[in-house]
């Protein structure tokens, strides 16, 4: 409730989305950085006043249930509301089988009001805003329980507090994602956003708290160093192109070769996105195995996390070759001969 309070409010700029394929481009609301901040606040503030933070630990199996639940009646809202008159809906959510569209989202950008984007808001801010605060409650139970905080779950905290941040920090970036552009708004996106993401990617401090790892100096710096590879590779990558997509004629995106295609946009073919086609994916796959890391090699488990971001990402690659190749035609055959590996070089 609170996260909807703030993005509501009259806080923050407003910015233009991506052009949508009936030729709009629809208003967003910037201020994903400030719901954050005035959530660390809260959490602080309550931390103060002396509420066990640890709760989130105790409570696990009951807030995940409540969000599970709360995804499917969202979800059944969205779609009931999807059959509106002169509403804009998914290419791929509207095949008339109702458990698929269910599933996958009829209406592209539902709305309430003018700016209050429930797909924008829901892949933001509660969804990744709660991840951090689990985490912040399972270092809690872990110094509860062990009478310290073992330096693998300020490591795992730190960097998925790094990660949330970033993305938070960069907030319109979003919506030149195919989530955002080409997805409806369905069960999948809900259930990700709203319970998959805080209570599936919060496993490696979950699993600290039962499992506390000390590792040695050496292993730290091991870590460390894959953490911060990903994360300028992802952060490097997202911003030249966040940079070209905003500004093509600014001078860092000058300095880029791009491939001129008869849509009349352009595709990079230098930088990061002269090596790969998709190098933000390899950074991301690098701070996940630095993330499973960190809690030690003693269980398959926590591992799950990476494997399972490895397979996602790899499927939407497919589905962004699968998008391009519709939009560019013979172009992206010419872009394929140039930028010839896909996430990993001279392997895929």
């Amino acid at each position: 409730a609170l996260q909807a309070v703030i993005y509501a409010v009259d806080i923050g700029k407003i910015v233009k989305g991506s052009q949508l394929r009936n030729g709009n481009r629809l208003e967003y609301r910037i201020n994903a950085f400030f719901a954050f901040v005035v959530s660390l606040v809260g959490y602080a503030i309550l931390w103060l006043v002396g509420m066990p933070l640890s709760f989130v630990y105790d409570q696990y199996l009951q807030l995940t249930t409540t969000a599970v639940l709360f995804s499917f009646l969202l979800a059944l809202v969205m779609y009931i509301k999807s059959f509106g008159k002169g509403l804009l809906l998914a290419e791929g959510g509207n095949t008339g089988n109702v458990v698929y569209d269910f599933f996958v989202g009829r209406e592209l950008n539902p709305r309430i009001g003018r700016l209050f984007d429930i797909k924008v808001f829901c892949e933001l801010r509660p969804g990744l805003i709660g991840w951090v605060l689990i985490n912040f409650g399972m270092m809690a139970k872990q110094k509860e329980i062990h009478g310290e905080i073992s330096n693998s779950m300020y490591l795992i905290c730190a960097f998925q507090f790094l990660y949330v941040l970033d993305g938070l920090w960069f907030e319109e970036a979003i919506l030149t994602t195919m989530d955002i552009i080409h997805d409806g708004f369905g069960f999948m996106l809900a259930f990700g956003d709203l319970a998959w993401v805080p209570f599936t990617y919060s496993l490696q401090a979950r699993y600290l708290v039962d499992h506390p790892v000390e590792f040695p100096p050496w292993l730290v710096a091991v870590i460390l160093l894959l953490e911060i590879s990903g994360f300028l590779i992802f952060r490097g990558a997202n911003s030249q192109k966040d940079s070209f997509r905003r500004n093509p004629n600014s001078e860092s995106s000058k300095k880029l070769k791009t491939l001129q295609t008869k849509r009349g946009t352009k595709l990079i073919v230098s930088g990061f996105w002269g090596i790969l086609r998709h190098p933000n994916y390899v950074g991301d796959i690098l701070m996940a195995l630095a993330w499973c890391m960190c809690t030690g090699f003693d269980s398959l488990l926590p591992y799950f996390y990476v494997v399972y971001f490895t397979v996602l990402l790899i499927h939407r690659e497919s589905r962004d070759e699968h998008q391009c190749r519709k939009k560019y035609g013979s172009d992206w055959d010419r872009y394929c001969s140039i930028v010839k590996y896909r996430m990993f070089p001279f392997i895929y």
